[in-house]
């Protein structure tokens, strides 16, 4: 049963989908709860701007998932819960996995605790990521002129893939999924998990180690280096943000159906493109000619990652309707609109599978 509060939860919500989503929910009138620790680059920008254009109806919160009692007291009395607070980058998790590990998993038991404790559990949305899946070495993959493609002409890959966690950021989302499916399944707290693929979009501030299509278009923008490691055939199904809030929405409208459902979310097979196609891309868009170096491939990069939507398509009658090609357009008009195209001595990087996996 969902919960019977008036507002949405959306933790880590000042992020880059946490602030699209917010906005996507306050505009269709919801009460929104904002909780955010805003350690993150541009998430206080993103808390500005939600608040310049919701005023009241918007409350945002500082708030770590780590403390257990500070999250009790912000779930309660929602009727939902988006949780997206994490730590995301792989990088990151190789410098400090304690802090990886206690962010994501134990942030995400705090939120279940905390619904779990509730008469009426509130429904739960839970941000997973195609790292559970690991580098998937068993699966065949062919170059196909300047990108990778699946040898056996899969379309992608489906939920029912075999999970296998690579480095400690993999290790924590892909406890933290399988918390909350499990949690779902023993204590019937209403849950879905989405194992995202690489979502793209605007109120995205990319660096090197995460939002790696938002930081090729920065770069492009402001006329700084890029370095491709590997041989920038990598191939990944990018999905513009307006897509993946549509389907977040739609899975919680759905949710006595969905709950204790996996669904991969990603732009699938019709918005697979390569690293190389990208720059082309935004090269086409910018006009920019910034000079490309090239670097040995990062341990782990995934050759190619396409999220097999049928079962979101199914299911959630949902699919992808922004093209990879008008979503780079779409981004390349907001970051100059932003005032983001400014020069700075930040060196624009492709971090493999660090980055590009998402």
């Amino acid at each position: 049963m969902k919960g019977k509060g008036d507002s949405i939860l959306v933790t880590g919500g000042a992020g880059f989908v946490g602030s699209n989503l917010a906005d996507a929910l306050l505009s269709a009138g919801e009460k929104v709860i904002v909780a955010d620790n805003f350690s993150r680059e541009g998430v206080r920008m993103n808390a500005a701007w939600l608040k310049r254009r919701h005023g009241d109806h918007v409350r945002i919160e500082t708030a770590d998932v780590r403390d257990a009692a500070r999250v009790a007291a912000l779930v309660q009395g929602c009727r939902q819960v988006f949780h997206l607070a994490a730590q995301v980058a792989v990088t990151t998790s190789l410098a400090d996995p304690r802090a990886d590990l206690e962010t994501n998993v134990l942030g995400t038991f705090n939120v279940l605790e905390a619904a779990r404790g509730m008469k009426h559990p509130p429904a739960l949305l839970f941000t997973s990521t195609n790292k559970v899946y690991g580098g998937m070495d068993e699966v065949p993959v062919a170059l196909d002129g300047d990108r990778y493609v699946y040898a056996d002409g899969r379309p992608g890959i489906g939920e029912d893939a075999r999970l296998d966690f690579h480095s400690p950021y993999g290790c924590s989302k892909g406890a933290a999924d399988q918390y909350v499916h499990d949690y779902a399944r023993i204590y019937g707290v209403p849950a879905v998990v989405f194992r995202m693929s690489c979502i793209y979009g605007t109120r995205q501030f990319g660096t090197e180690d995460q939002g790696w299509v938002a930081h090729f278009g920065l770069a492009m923008l402001r006329g700084e280096p890029l370095t491709i490691y590997g041989d920038g055939c990598q191939v990944r199904d990018i999905l513009w943000i307006e897509d993946l809030v549509r389907a977040m929405r739609l899975a919680m409208e759905k949710i006595d159906a969905v709950s204790g459902e996996v669904f991969n979310l990603g732009g699938g097979h019709r918005n697979a493109v390569s690293v190389r196609g990208v720059i082309e891309r935004l090269r086409d868009i910018t006009g920019a000619q910034v000079p490309i170096t090239r670097a040995d491939w990062r341990p782990g990069d995934q050759k190619i990652y396409v999220s097999d939507t049928a079962r979101a398509e199914r299911v959630l009658g949902w699919r992808a309707e922004t093209s990879w090609q008008a979503g780079l357009e779409k981004l390349a008009g907001w970051l100059h609109e932003a005032n983001l195209d400014t020069p700075s001595p930040a060196r624009a990087v492709v971090a493999g599978a660090a980055l590009v996996a998402g």
